[in-house]
């Protein structure tokens, strides 16, 4: 919710443990890499995939470590990097890159050695990095150090060295690892033209961002209205690499569907309750259109609220409610035509999602709800914000902010239980990343999709077989 405007600018997240000021790299900010490079290591720079020692030292020709290789991966791929206790005995909670390793082992794109050692300073040599990015990617390689290093070649992301050999032995440096990166990130860097858009793929949105990289700090090449059936190919993160006419990029996969009509699943589920097919569910993300809401580190409110509820609103498409949102685009709904439309739809629940704002030290969660003795509601909002607030906790682990009341336009001219979600502080740089993530924002989709079905099961609903949908 918009407290206050911050205008902050941060430096992105240490890739290195650097000593000193980290900076992110700017188109031909950096002296130390060479010409053949600039683009793929400015292009990973842009979405916050690689950083520089400095504003103009990239240290290109820092041998890659295996804590590196794992954040460079991690941050494409968009896991979760949250520092935390690993499977490692070498690897602790502190390791910078200690979530990322975690992550990448689990998805099977890294491994440790016997012992139960992952030996993150380890250097990586070129057929290291050849398994690693066909596993991120998909690559079909056999399971050697050379089918990797052939299925890098095929793709056009990498090359042979001058004596006709891949080199996998040798040590592969930071420049390098970032040009390979990059290759396997956006087919338009490769040295061959290796894309296959074989997907038929429908926009499910209007006013959809295809993007020149696979998360939101990439620019925006161009909008697609809703509907819009394209070529899709690979996917990276949650994006898929798309083709539409004459525009080629990504474009949030929770957005596109598979068949050309747009159907929503309200039959009844077995194992569910018949009743909840009568129950429609509203979804409000804050802001939006001329409204940015609040902002913190160059991110705005509004395109993180729909973001979640858009993803809300996918994960309730596979059940048998009736969901509604008030907005789906990059519009603004005034807080009249909000409460309006919620009405209109028969709503019977009311969810809107916002970020907070404070000082650069406020953080945490907090869920609100409206009291007064002539609202027949409040009892169930209550009940409705608690819930949220709860799965909510357990999805971001943020400070408890708590279940509070108040007197809001969205909260208190609705005539349905309704609940307002301040999912964390748009200012506080650790809230902020979790806002801005990708994988964050799925975890907040379906912390609040959880929430809704918690409450309805505490009225007395039966939504076990749902409960699944959000695994």
């Amino acid at each position: 919710m918009k407290k206050g405007v911050f205008h902050v600018l941060l430096a992105l997240l240490l890739l290195i443990p650097f000593v000193g000021t980290n900076y992110t790299a700017q188109a031909a900010g950096f002296t130390d890499v060479p010409s053949r490079a600039t683009k793929e290591v400015n292009y990973l720079a842009e979405g916050g995939i690689a950083n520089g020692s400095s504003a103009t030292v990239f240290a290109s020709e820092k041998i890659v470590t295996r804590a590196e290789a794992a954040v460079f991966i991690g941050r494409a791929l968009q896991l979760d990097g949250k520092q935390r206790e690993t499977s490692f005995k070498d690897v602790g909670s502190g390791n910078f890159a200690s979530g990322y390793i975690q992550s990448a082992v689990e998805k099977g794109i890294l491994s440790g050695y016997d012992g139960g050692r992952f030996q993150p300073d380890g250097q990586v040599t070129r057929g290291e990095m050849a398994v690693m990015l066909s596993k991120a990617f998909g690559y079909s390689f056999g399971g050697t150090l050379s089918g990797a290093a052939k299925a890098l070649m095929d793709q056009g992301v990498a090359s042979g060295l001058e004596d006709g050999t891949f080199g996998s032995n040798n040590l592969i440096t930071r420049v390098d690892f970032s040009v390979f990166l990059a290759r396997a990130i956006n087919p338009e860097f490769r040295t061959k033209t290796s894309v296959s858009f074989s997907k038929t793929l429908w926009t499910s949105t209007g006013d959809l961002n295809i993007r020149s990289g696979p998360n939101t700090s990439f620019a925006s090449k161009g909008t697609l209205d809703a509907n819009v059936q394209v070529a899709g190919a690979h996917t990276v993160g949650g994006w898929t690499y798309v083709k539409a006419g004459t525009k080629t990029g990504f474009v949030s996969a929770y957005y596109l569907r598979s068949t050309e009509t747009s159907s929503q699943n309200n039959s009844v589920v077995e194992g569910t309750d018949s009743r909840l097919s009568g129950q429609t569910i509203i979804i409000d993300p804050g802001h939006g259109g001329t409204d940015p809401g609040a902002s913190g580190f160059s991110y705005s409110e509004k395109t993180a609220t729909l973001a979640v509820g858009l993803k809300v609103n996918s994960l309730f498409k596979n059940t048998p409610f009736k969901i509604a949102m008030t907005r789906s685009a990059d519009t603004y709904p005034t807080l009249t035509q909000r409460t309006n439309f919620a009405k209109s739809q028969g709503g019977d629940v009311f969810v809107s999602i916002h970020a907070n704002s404070g000082a650069s030290s406020a953080s945490g969660t907090e869920t609100y709800y409206y009291s007064a003795a002539t609202n027949p509601y409040v009892a169930d909002s209550k009940l409705l914000a608690s819930k949220i607030q709860a799965r909510m906790l357990t999805a971001w682990k943020l400070n408890d902010r708590k279940v509070k009341v108040g007197n809001l336009h969205v909260l208190r001219e609705n005539n349905m239980p309704a609940a307002l979600a301040e999912l964390g502080f748009i200012t506080n740089k650790g809230d902020n990343d979790k806002l801005r993530s990708d994988y964050w924002q799925t975890a907040a989709s379906k912390a609040i999709y959880l929430g809704i079905l918690d409450y309805y099961k505490a009225k007395g609903y039966d939504v076990e077989s749902l409960y699944s949908v959000a695994k």
